[in-house]
């Protein structure tokens, strides 16, 4: 498959040089390849989703597998809409760049600048990026002081839930990094709080309208809407997922879109339509090794360093049903997007995709990539 790159409205700022090599043969010829590593996830290892692969910028592989909901046997498109779990949290990264920008927040503000009876002190917004804060996950804690499951959480429930209770911390302040939704769900608050919209709103008319990604929402009645094109969870057996009342809680998940929606948003992670590049290359700065040092994190951006020697800039998700996983290599502008809606572990293999598209060097070229990587 070879589709023309996405038309932005302003030029990429990282130029990259297409090697004569790559034309569209060699891409319909890499296509093919990425389509028979899915076809064998979904025989072999029950995939079911849909995925996207790009390269220098063009789409050299789309695809569907199985179905939007196992009962009704309704099949997927690649216009299927998905819960995007924790890669929600680039967005809401995003959200707060673009209000520091504006000089309406500072990174190493404190959460009391905002939220005056928030009881942690010395909690600052940088730290809630990078998942440095302590605080504890309020998908834990809300099942034990939030009153009617039945009733749907709000992230301003998850604040006064914790102005009332005061969950204890995990540990102090910048200590060490502990992923964190709650973070997340504050961060989002901070967003309403500095923009004077509700979060919703300012992702659907700071970012989803003028990036044109006309099939992604927030958890809302808008969503509800679209019911049609969204799919609906599974967990194992291949039973549905139901939502339940922490869905409402946004920030640290809680978008719905699609693959190619979240091509537009790729590509324009490479021009400064949403922010500054010197804005987002701190975002993409490590704060801290994590998992044995081989990866770090950044502002909504986890950062590892695969086979090829290359770094690259990923999320994964997982949340009631659903298992995603973006991922975006600023050296080759390649991405991998990765939906699915059967949580059964079938995007463990993502660790196949990646070392096929970024094969580990060999002999005097590794070498050389890691003197250079030294040097740096």
């Amino acid at each position: 498959m070879w589709e023309e790159p996405l038309i932005v409205e302003e030029d990429c700022l990282q130029h990259i040089e297409v090697p004569p090599t790559f034309t569209p043969v060699s891409a319909g010829k890499l296509g093919g390849q990425v389509d028979s590593i899915f076809r064998h996830l979904h025989k072999r290892k029950g995939f079911n989703g849909t995925v996207l692969v790009t390269k220098y910028d063009q789409i050299v592989y789309k695809g569907a597998f199985g179905y939007a909901d196992f009962r009704s046997k309704d099949t997927l498109t690649t216009q299927s809409i998905f819960q995007l779990a924790s890669v929600s949290k680039q967005f809401t990264a995003v959200a707060i760049m673009m209000l520091k920008e504006q000089g309406k927040l500072q990174y190493d503000d404190s959460l009391q600048v905002y939220f005056p009876d928030f009881p942690y002190k010395g909690i600052t917004i940088r730290q809630l990026l990078t998942h440095r804060s302590g605080l504890p996950n309020y998908t834990y804690f809300s099942d034990e002081f939030w009153p009617d499951r039945k009733v749907n959480l709000s992230n301003d429930d998850v604040l006064n839930m914790m102005v009332a209770h005061r969950p204890n911390m995990y540990y102090q302040p910048n200590r060490t990094f502990s992923y964190s939704n709650t973070g997340y769900a504050l961060l989002a608050s901070v967003v309403e709080k500095t923009s004077g919209m509700s979060f919703a709103e300012y992702l659907k008319t700071q970012i989803f309208e003028p990036l044109k990604m006309t099939n992604t929402y927030l958890f809302s009645n808008e969503l509800v809407e679209q019911t049609a094109k969204v799919v609906s969870g599974h967990i194992g057996g291949r039973r549905k997922r139901l939502p339940d009342y922490q869905d409402s809680v946004l920030g640290d998940k809680g978008i719905y879109s699609t693959v190619e929606d979240l091509y537009k948003w790729d590509q324009a992670l490479y021009t400064q339509k949403l922010v500054k590049r010197e804005t987002l290359e701190e975002a993409f700065l490590p704060t801290g090794k994590l998992n044995q040092k081989t990866e770090s994190y950044g502002f909504g951006f986890r950062l590892k360093q695969v086979e090829s020697g290359d770094t690259v800039i990923y999320h994964g998700g997982l949340w009631h049903g659903f298992n995603t996983y973006f991922l975006r290599n600023p050296k080759d502008h390649s991405t991998i997007i990765v939906l699915s809606n059967l949580t059964n572990g079938s995007l463990n293999y993502m660790k196949d995709v990646r070392n096929f598209l970024y094969p580990a060097q060999s002999g005097a070229r590794a070498r050389k990539q890691q003197k250079l990587a030294s040097a740096r």
